[in-house]
């Protein structure tokens, strides 16, 4: 991530953060980050958790609002679970057309919704 005092980060530099708990232990990276077309809200981050080394891993998105950036750790921090991650509704195709997949994905990380 780019170093720096400043409020807004390029969507590029937030692709490969770590994503850390509650107990500050990693569980996950960003993969990438997915943007409502009709407001510019970001809407999720696609994060990958669980594997050895990036090999074996899953992916998931998470809504953004679940996320804070935490300077200390260098990284976004979240309250969601590892359990919750695996317990959440897998990507499957068409997920970014689909809004009672996006309701059931925020329902599951007990989230409010981006387009509310």
């Amino acid at each position: 991530m780019t170093p720096g005092n400043s409020n807004l980060i390029s969507a590029a530099d937030v692709s490969g953060t770590n994503v850390y708990g509650a107990d500050d232990s990693k569980v996950g990276a960003v993969d990438r980050v997915t943007i409502d077309k009709q407001s510019g809200k970001v809407a999720y981050v696609v994060m990958n958790f669980g594997g050895v080394l990036g090999i074996g891993g899953d992916e998931r998105p998470v809504p953004w609002n679940t996320l804070s950036y935490d300077t200390n750790l260098g990284g976004f921090r979240t309250n969601i679970t590892e359990e919750q991650l695996n317990a959440a509704p897998k990507v499957q195709s068409g997920w970014e057309n689909d809004r009672d997949w996006e309701e059931q994905t925020h329902r599951s990380y007990g989230a409010d919704p981006y387009w509310i």
